[in-house]
């Protein structure tokens, strides 16, 4: 299935639609395109909170809510806009979730994740599942394209630089995918391209290895998890559980020393500490670190706390996010590596006339976008491991609203070639 190349030179004008499905939240999105050469015109994006009791519900119940969350968005953008009636509209469906893939537009729920049990939609196609959402609610419209999210962000980078070859979602979770030379894979396991390269998908959140640093917190966070000796990687780099695992820490410090005085009982209850507060924390630069303080006051019930006190919380939460950040950066650089993008393989589709080539990754969510120093010090892993002169050919590019756009785009793409 041709997918990333064609996007290149993407000639389709017109309207359309994506769905963004994640994990707590759906995002829908209107693109504009205006043909050859015009690129994006505008987007527009709304983000939705998806209600918890939904995500243990049926499949009737789930998708006709993210079907008329998105013909209300529909009817408020093409209000007072001049349409063909009963027009039928084109949809890029991001869903990102174990899905098997049958075509570009369609795929069958392997199993849910990210908390979700909407039992009677395993083994189903999802997209014949929202098709018929959005025809019993009145809305007509076609799921053009069925993607995940890191497929979509490579999508909409590779559409506006040719030298993306790989992308990565980093926030509540995490995954990522890359450009793979079709003769390289052992079997047929992604989407293929016009230039003889293949989409892999690569679950990297799954990713499991002996060689992992892994720590006794690591351990029993996993121990306790509902998802035991699953997630591996996710488990330590992504949004959902830094703040869990710096919690950890300061837990043992406050039951082994008195530094937080007789006011730690909050750091006992598990996920109480959320990544965005770690990072509000940790970059902290007010005097005498004010917003540490505020945050155990308000957060954890830790008034009064020192300035030395305060200064081991930033500590820890430096800590944890550097080592996710390095291992972020690990994982792109082992992506590169594998095609030879790296600047240090052999391998010939890497080198044009002896010099590396350019190599870009897409880039998005949250805990790379927000957060600056976990940002900072990814990049700064990426240079001390190919060292300050290869890694100025490795960019990292955030791809803002990736994965929701690309899924647009490629629904552009295959509706044309009906």
């Amino acid at each position: 299935m041709e997918i990333i190349w064609l996007l290149a030179d993407l000639d389709e004008d017109g309207i359309y639609y994506a769905l963004d499905l994640g994990a707590t939240t759906c995002r829908v999105l209107r693109i504009q395109l205006g043909g050859r050469g015009s690129k994006i015109i505008n987007h527009k994006v709304e983000q939705h909170q998806i209600p918890q009791e939904l995500t243990s519900s049926t499949s009737e119940e789930f998708f006709d809510f993210i079907s008329l969350t998105l013909k209300e968005f529909v009817e408020r953008e093409e209000n007072g806009i001049n349409q063909v009636p009963d027009e039928r509209k084109e949809l890029g469906f991001t869903f990102s979730f174990p899905v098997r893939q049958l075509s570009i537009s369609s795929g069958v729920l392997i199993k849910w994740t990210k908390g979700f049990a909407i039992e009677d939609v395993v083994g189903k196609d999802v997209s014949q599942c929202l098709e018929e959402a959005m025809s019993r609610n009145g809305l007509n419209m076609h799921v053009g394209a069925l993607v995940n999210d890191t497929v979509g962000t490579l999508a909409l980078g590779h559409y506006y630089d040719k030298d993306t070859v790989a992308a990565v979602i980093i926030g509540t979770g995490t995954n990522a995918c890359y450009v793979e030379r079709s003769d390289a894979l052992i079997k047929s396991q992604g989407l293929l391209t016009n230039s003889g390269g293949m989409v892999v998908n690569m679950e990297w959140g799954n990713f499991l290895s002996a060689h992992l640093p892994k720590t006794s917190y690591d351990i029993a966070l996993d121990d306790e998890s509902p998802n035991r000796n699953e997630q591996g990687f996710e488990k330590m780099i992504s949004g959902m559980y830094l703040g869990e695992i710096a919690r950890r820490v300061l837990h043992r410090i406050a039951e082994e020393s008195d530094i937080f005085g007789e006011s730690a009982y909050h750091l006992s209850v598990p996920f109480i500490l959320r990544t965005p507060l770690m990072a509000a924390m940790h970059e902290d630069d007010s005097p005498h670190l004010r917003e540490v303080g505020r945050i155990l006051e308000e957060q954890f019930q830790m008034p009064g706390i020192s300035l030395k006190a305060r200064m081991l919380v930033v500590r820890v939460c430096d800590i944890v996010s550097r080592r996710a950040a390095r291992l972020t950066a690990a994982g792109i650089i082992g992506m590169l590596k594998k095609i030879g993008r790296d600047g240090i393989s052999d391998v010939a589709s890497g080198r044009t006339k002896g010099k590396p080539k350019r190599s870009v990754v897409a880039i998005e969510r949250g805990l790379y976008t927000n957060y600056s120093m976990f940002r900072e010090y990814t990049n700064e892993a990426i240079t001390d491991i190919l060292g300050e002169e290869l890694a100025q050919n490795v960019v990292l590019r955030v791809a803002e609203d990736g994965s929701g756009i690309g899924a647009a785009l490629l629904a552009a793409t295959y509706s044309s070639k009906r």
